[in-house]
């Protein structure tokens, strides 16, 4: 790299340390290298703009991912997406996160794999290996400590060092090990040093102590500091807009306050990760040849089965047998409107959703599946749900969309100039099917003109003057009207939007709609008819894109609207009522010990319904466990509420966060760590262990296939040894940790052994370095945390 180096000037040395648009770097034709694209990409390849065209797979969300507990299954789920990137031109793939679930309340807890931090680390490898061996980068993120959403820009963590290395930083530290090209920087502070001039962490600890030689980019216009992120170990800062560097990095090169010789090292790290990425001429890419393609479809489907949780299933209710159905009654707004991905930079544009309606639909012919709404927890209407024309005004572009909604971030259709569009212009043509008074919806961001036939229903602007990019990507309004409507009489629908010179790079715009319908009361008892007349009745209920986003934490656990009501009076109608709760994270079930069943499917991606199918029928067994505890009560919960004080938030709990944290406080939650149940049986027969692995014999004692995952947990049983306690003492450990897990499928009889290997870290504390504890401790098997099998002691 010192010959191509040699060849630049600082100029243009400074230039691919910074983004030349929303999401690229520049190319530097003279030196072979050429542009370098990023793209969000946590379960999708968005790519860089928004293509109608050209969708993305959306797969299940990562907190899904993690409750597969199947790290192989998350190398799959990085090959689609590694195979995704190489189609849409992408080279470095802006994910996975592994921020821990502190809080339940957090608003990307969705996107966050778990509360622990080995099966955080454990599936980000996996997903690490699977992308990167497409040739396609990564960037784990966000280090370190943005584990919640509220005033995330500008408040300062403040972590303690055993906390930070034992349990925020460990999925980091995993990931680098195992050869991670990229790492993203979080907007927060951490102890008293934005992340993005956080040389402690960025540069002692992860370049120097941990080896890491891969590239540490900004999240979007974090880095807000010239030369403090420049010594601060960052390398890249993006996007372009509001660039602390540019010309002012090169004039604090020249003035003597930021050395050339670390200008090149960050410019050394931008081209090693061009090289591998396949960009730059005569530099072999790491991988030449990528492995086969997938069915994008198939992986979407196998991720979102194995994902769900059986949380309850009383009487053996699941799975149901699909001869002896005559009726299911499927109810809720998300059974037809499923919410399939969350909301912020972990959307994409799928190529179709299955919803839980349709897909029970197909799976049972000759039966009649029904459907009412009972509950709308939907704060905003939804899109209309039909073809509409776009056309980019100024620039005379014009696209079709399937519903009524336009929503993108970065490059334009047809790569249109955003200084050249001036607007958006949405028509299309409405056939009401009923009589009455018809509402409609505009949401999005800008000054809209909403006319219906000859009325104009609203103009105006939904946000105030002053309002932020983040106030409108990520706090959208909403603003409806009446007008009165004949059924089968057409009408034109003109949804006119103005948008600022050169903001056309972020754009969102929503027509929504409402027929006249009946009362909220009305629909509820309709629904409560409708499953006293069914075999079953399938319950779909949890949150909306208003709940869990990123850009704001959630005030609540509850279920939003009237879901809890509407589940209640279904199961006293129908004892057989299943309720799937589709949530990226726990929520309040207050009616769990009542229902048949409880099914937890996260956010499943765009194959959620036909993956509900299979496991509701048993085709598919549900594989998942829980990677966070669900609790009964918001109050149980150990940490809750994040408010910052004085701009600070006080990691005081030290490493006793998720689990940990609920065994020190003695309270049970509704669903312990770990927990799910299948639709088989397992009689776990032998444990042994050593230092470095357990080995676990069980057998499938049911009558059908099945797969458990067997996970080991370990605690210290009685004092440790003298000479291996640290020079300031032992500080207090959790009564137990995961310290590794295994899945295993067996057919009913069958026996099988697995072995789960144990790392060092097992039986490690952090004490101004690491110290291995000697001493006695109890390791156990386990199907859950609340559901130890065997017991064995280890003395070292």
């Amino acid at each position: 790299m010192d010959d191509l180096l040699a060849r630049l000037t600082l100029e243009q040395k400074v230039s691919l340390l910074g983004g030349q648009d929303f999401w690229s770097l520049p190319a530097i034709e003279e030196i072979g290298l050429r542009s370098l694209v990023m793209s969000d990409g946590p379960i999708g390849v968005r790519g860089t703009g928004w293509a109608p065209d050209d969708p993305s797979i959306a797969l299940p969300s990562p907190t899904a991912l993690a409750a597969t507990w199947d790290p192989a299954l998350a190398r799959k789920a990085g090959h689609l997406l590694g195979q995704e990137s190489r189609r849409k031109g992408v080279h470095l793939l802006l994910g996975p996160t592994v921020n821990l679930q502190r809080t339940p309340l957090g608003g990307r807890h969705f996107e966050c794999y778990s509360e622990d931090p080995l099966l955080s680390g454990e599936i980000a490898v996996g997903f690490v290996a699977g992308v990167q061996e497409h040739g396609v980068g990564t960037t784990v993120k966000h280090l370190v400590g943005n584990d919640f959403e509220t005033d995330r820009m500008t408040v300062d963590v403040r972590i303690g060092e055993r906390a930070l290395r034992e349990v925020y930083l460990a999925p980091f530290e995993r990931v680098v090990a195992a050869g991670g090209w990229g790492l993203m920087s979080a907007y927060n502070g951490v102890n008293g040093q934005p992340m993005a001039s956080n040389g402690r962490l960025q540069s002692d600890i992860l370049k120097d102590e941990w080896g890491f030689d891969g590239i540490v980019v900004s999240d979007w216009r974090a880095a807000r500091e010239t030369v403090p992120a420049a010594l601060g170990g960052l390398d890249i800062a993006m996007p372009a807009m509001e660039n602390p560097w540019g010309a002012k990095l090169v004039a604090a090169v020249r003035a003597g306050e930021v050395a050339e010789e670390l200008i090149d090292d960050k410019v050394r790290r931008v081209l090693r990760l061009a090289g591998r990425v396949g960009v730059l001429d005569g530099v072999p890419p790491a991988v030449l040849t990528p492995p086969p393609d997938l069915d994008g479809d198939a992986v979407a489907h196998e991720v979102a089965a194995r994902s769900f949780v059986l949380a309850r299933n009383e009487r053996f209710t699941l799975p149901l047998e699909a001869a002896a159905l005559t009726k299911v009654a499927v109810i809720g707004a998300l059974a037809t409107d499923a919410r399939v991905l969350g909301g912020g930079s972990a959307q994409v544009v799928p190529p179709h959703v299955i919803s839980p309606l349709d897909g029970l639909s197909r799976a049972l012919p000759g039966v009649d599946v029904v459907h009412a709404v009972g509950a709308d927890p939907r704060p905003f209407l939804p899109a209309l749900p039909q073809p509409a024309s776009i056309e980019l005004l100024g620039a005379g572009h014009r696209f079709s969309v399937d519903t009524a909604a336009v929503r993108w971030i970065g490059d334009l259709p047809a790569g249109l100039d955003p200084a050249v569009v001036t607007g958006l212009e949405m028509r299309t043509t409405f056939t009401p099917e009923q009589d009455g008074e018809h509402t409609f919806a505009v949401s999005g961001f800008g000054t809209f003109d909403l006319r219906v036939g000859a009325q104009q229903l609203y103009e105006g602007t939904l946000h105030p003057p002053g309002a932020t990019r983040a106030d409108l990507l990520l706090s959208p309004r909403e603003q409806r009207a009446v007008v009165q409507l004949t059924a089968g009489e057409p009408v034109e629908i003109v949804l006119r939007q103005s948008i600022q010179p050169g903001m056309a790079h972020t754009v969102s715009a929503t027509l929504g709609h409402r027929a006249p319908g009946v009362s909220a009361d009305s629909m509820i008892s309709e629904a409560v008819a409708l499953a006293a007349s069914a075999d079953v009745a399938v319950v779909v209920v949890g949150t909306t894109e208003q709940v869990e986003s990123e850009g704001f934490d959630r005030t609540s656990l509850s279920l939003p609207g009237r879901q809890d009501e509407l589940v209640v009076r279904v199961a006293a109608a129908n004892p057989r009522t299943v309720v799937v709760v589709n949530a990226g994270s726990p929520v309040l079930l207050p009616w769990a010990d009542d229902v048949a069943a409880v099914l937890l499917t996260w956010f499943p991606g765009q194959e959620a319904g036909a993956a509900l199918a299979d496991v509701l029928l048993g085709v598919t067994e549900p594989g998942g466990r829980l990677p966070t505890t669900w609790p009964r009560r918001e109050e149980d919960c150990p940490i809750l509420h994040v408010v910052p004080r004085d701009g600070v938030v006080a990691y005081d709990e030290g490493v006793f966060i998720g689990y940990r944290a609920w065994q020190r406080a003695g309270t049970t939650p509704l669903y312990a760590f770990g927990h799910g149940l299948g639709y088989t049986s397992w009689q776990y027969e032998t444990l042994s262990v050593s230092a470095t692995e357990a080995t676990v014999t069980l057998t499938n004692t049911g009558a059908r296939f099945g797969r458990e995952v067997v996970q080991v947990y370990a605690g210290a049983d009685g004092e440790p040894a003298a000479a291996d306690i640290p020079a300031g003492g032992l500080p207090e450990r959790p009564a137990r940790w995961l310290a590794g897990f295994a899945p295993v499928e067996a057919h009913p009889g069958e026996t099988v052994t697995v072995r789960v290997p144990l790392p060092p870290r097992t039986w490690q504390v952090w004490e101004e370095g690491w110290h291995t504890v000697a001493g006695t401790y109890e390791v156990t098997a386990a199907h859950a945390l609340d559901d130890p099998r065997l017991t064995a002691t280890l003395s070292f």
